[in-house]
């Protein structure tokens, strides 16, 4: 029989406060909301935009339309993981639409030079990001260079690559079993950009919250010194987060050049801004140690649904670049609240 003291008995009572009556629950829902906390403001801002859209275009409110918000959102998902990690890690990589651009051009090549096969086409293009990833990786945390600046200069160099190892020309695909794998087919019966979006949500949400990898991150992020204190080897775990960020670039990559059926060394110019905001707006902390994945696909969705409206109401291409880059200015001042 277990016997508690008085003194127990007492500390128990305090640990547990009484569960708030439903009208109490509601005045600490509407007390979060008024104060902004991320996961909340998130289902507002999405369902606002759902409604103003609806109302502002009759073409907004469709399957078919929602099914393009889906398509063209999944890149922006896939590498928004990836930077998940690498902002909770106090870090930012700028490459990541440079090394989409630099990894596609070597899957189409590996293939073009390698029987045409898809597998050797699919390992050229993760491995051409996870390398881009490692490099990010090394310059900021071996040099103690800013990753602001490395991934500013990769950025540079990777789409240069890209342009010069063909002349600026596309490299057209033909493997068909490629196209069916990572761009028109379906796996397990969802299409392949989607379930490819899904594995790599599913993965995230592993590393980050289930392994001690995702503890590491948050803990890196949230005080550097102290983790390398308590033995975490800060500069492994932060080049990690790189490399994990390069291989989604390049996945992305796979999925583009195989809906595309060919590889361009200029697409997706700018991305980089979309990624940022989407995992800024999913309550990832630009200032490090917080941030969580699914916050971060919410976000995306957000991204999209905020690009699809955009053009659907004719907003011209520079007025949606600053209206994305004041949402970033907005929501990183939210994130100093």
């Amino acid at each position: 029989m277990i016997d508690l003291s008085a003194t127990q008995v007492a500390a128990s009572q305090v640990a547990r406060p009484p569960a708030p009556a439903p009208a109490g629950r509601w005045r600490k829902l509407a007390r979060t909301l008024l104060r902004g906390e991320r996961p909340y403001m998130l289902y507002v801002a999405f369902a606002i935009l759902l409604v103003v859209f609806s109302l502002a275009s009759p073409w907004f409110l469709s399957v078919d339309n929602f099914l393009n918000i889906g398509r063209q959102t999944t890149l922006v998902s896939i590498i928004a993981i990836g930077m998940t990690f690498v902002i909770i890690a106090r870090q930012i990589d700028l490459s990541v639409a440079s090394t989409l651009a630099l990894s596609g051009m070597a899957a189409a090549l590996a293939m073009a030079h390698i029987d045409n096969n898809w597998v050797v086409g699919a390992i050229a293009g993760l491995g051409t990001g996870a390398l881009v990833g490692l490099l990010n990786g090394i310059l900021t945390t071996q040099l103690a260079i800013p990753s602001f600046l490395v991934t500013l200069g990769t950025l540079s160099v990777a789409r240069g690559l890209a342009m010069m190892i063909t002349n600026t020309k596309p490299v057209i695909i033909t493997n068909e079993t490629y196209f069916a794998v990572f761009g028109e087919g379906s796996l397990f019966g969802v299409p392949a950009p989607i379930a490819w979006t899904l594995a790599a949500v599913i993965v995230g949400i592993l590393l980050l919250h289930y392994n001690v990898f995702g503890r590491r991150i948050y803990a890196v992020g949230g005080n550097p010194t102290a983790a390398l204190y308590s033995g975490i080897r800060v500069r492994r775990v932060t080049t990690l987060a790189f490399v994990l960020t390069g291989l989604l670039a390049g996945l992305a990559a796979l999925v583009l050049s195989a809906r595309s059926h060919a590889a361009r060394p200029d697409v997706v110019q700018g991305m980089e801004l979309d990624v940022i905001a989407s995992v800024i707006l999913g309550g990832c902390s630009l200032f490090g140690g917080r941030g969580f994945i699914l916050g971060t696909l919410l976000g995306s969705l957000i991204i999209g649904t905020l690009n699809n409206g955009l053009v659907l109401l004719g907003v011209s291409s520079p007025m949606q670049l600053v209206i994305k880059g004041a949402i970033i200015v907005a929501a990183v001042a939210f994130t100093k609240r």
